[in-house]
């Protein structure tokens, strides 16, 4: 490496490479690293190319530095503001009793109300 990068500095690269799995970003004359393709943005990247193309430059953040492979992982993620996720209300949860008693109103017909419309029923 050229440069000694720091994990959580913002640097600027350039895109030198797409892959179906990231995006390899050059730091400096001799140094690369890759931009993962779940760390480009927030939700699902389908293809790389609709979001990064060859030769673009832009702000990374480094999220890892391993010393020994001097592989950097790297983010554009990182730097993007997380959206907001929707609350769904949440509803007390009734009884099976009081479910039953809500359709009470409805009315319950016994079972000798119901066979005689059946057999009205049938008979038309």
């Amino acid at each position: 490496m050229a440069k000694k990068y720091e994990v959580g500095e913002v640097v600027a690269g350039k895109v030198t490479g797409i892959q179906p799995y990231g995006a390899f970003i050059a730091l400096d004359e001799e140094t690369q690293g890759l931009v993962h393709i779940s760390e480009i943005t927030y939700g699902f990247v389908k293809d790389i190319e609709d979001y990064l193309k060859i030769g673009d430059v832009i702000q990374v953040k480094i999220l890892e530095i391993d010393g020994t492979s001097e592989k950097i992982s790297l983010s554009t993620r990182a730097l993007q503001e997380a959206p907001l996720q929707k609350k769904k209300e949440v509803q007390p949860r009734k009884s099976l009793q009081e479910r039953v008693d809500e359709n009470d109103a409805n009315g319950f017909k016994s079972l000798r109300d119901k066979l005689q419309d059946w057999i009205e029923q049938s008979g038309q």
